[in-house]
């Protein structure tokens, strides 16, 4: 049985997860701590828990969630994944945090390997699908367990709300069809896991989120 901790980090409050089971090891999906408090808070919890960090996964890389992927990478020794669809927005990712006024605190690592859906990313006991779902981003990847009954979403899909599709590389129509055809097939009891505010499920997003109805 895999476990899910969220922690929200920076001033986007964005949702940082470590996935874990009782081998101990687990994967970090989307490090956005920026202060070293956030890092220490995660931290904290990987040595209170005994875990062994064996996977850095960005589901895309917005800065906002790569904040701390040097962090991560360095601590644990660890090489960053991405699908490569998302490498020029990775590349870019300084420059714009800059726009926004709240600088990369370290440069991301580039990946050494890259990601493609229909794969799964395994460790310990824990299997997660890899669905492909692009709009917010140029390959934005969603991660599924369909044995404990979640999906980390990343900006695909939120409770009530969908990301944004205003940003470089990102489409409405092809976001709408990305939470149609890749989210909303999954069984309606999944939590989904969002990258900003509180979970919810397939089937309360099919029945009652504004952008589908």
């Amino acid at each position: 049985m895999a476990l899910v901790a969220k922690f929200t980090f920076n001033p986007f409050q964005e949702n940082t997860y470590l996935i874990y089971d009782k081998t101990g090891e687990c994967a970090i999906i989307d490090p956005g701590c920026y202060t070293q408090t956030e890092r220490d808070a995660l931290a904290d919890f990987i040595d209170k828990e005994k875990l062994t960090p064996v996977r850095l996964i960005n589901t895309h890389c917005h800065l906002d969630h790569i904040f701390g992927n040097r962090f991560v990478a360095d601590r644990y020794g660890l090489g960053l994944e991405i699908h490569q669809g998302e490498l020029d927005v990775l590349r870019a990712a300084g420059q714009v945090a800059l726009m926004y006024g709240v600088p990369m605190p370290d440069e991301s690592p580039l990946p050494s390997s890259f990601l493609q859906e229909g794969q799964s990313v395994e460790f310990g006991n824990t299997r997660l699908q890899m669905l492909l779902a692009p709009g917010h981003s140029p390959a934005s990847l969603c991660f599924y367990s369909e044995e404990d009954g979640f999906v980390i979403g990343g900006d695909v899909l939120f409770k009530g709300s969908i990301g944004r599709a205003d940003l470089p590389g990102g489409d409405y129509d092809t976001l709408i069809r990305s939470v149609r055809e890749q989210l909303f097939p999954l069984p309606e009891a999944t939590i989904v896991y969002p990258g900003h505010g509180p979970r919810t499920t397939i089937g309360a997003e099919k029945t009652s989120n504004p952008f589908f109805q």
